[in-house]
């Protein structure tokens, strides 16, 4: 069954350059490392927040990928800025 994490959080438009670059990187990395992420999507809400959503080909594959989040350095790097970041974890019921 598929597995997502799903963050929302807020960036600065000043620097919403910068973090799309930082967080380009943090996926090549990733995906070099853990090839279970099939997908990501970021979206701009209307209220000016980010959904940022990561797939992946199971709840295995995510869990080793979270397991190894010290191992990224892209991660505080592109984190760093963000801000009022959440995340949930959960598995695909339904996808049509």
């Amino acid at each position: 069954m598929t597995a997502v994490r799903a963050h929302r959080y807020s960036v600065d438009p000043a620097d919403l350059e910068e973090f799309l670059a930082r967080r380009a990187s943090l996926i090549g990395t990733v995906r070099e490392t853990h090839p279970g992420l099939t997908a990501t999507l970021l979206v701009r809400l209307d209220d000016g927040t980010y959904t940022d959503t990561w797939h992946w080909s199971g709840e295995r594959e995510l869990n080793a990928a979270l397991a190894a989040i010290a191992t990224f350095p892209e991660a505080p790097l592109a984190m760093a800025l963000t801000s009022d970041a959440t995340a949930n974890n959960g598995l695909v019921v339904d996808q049509r």
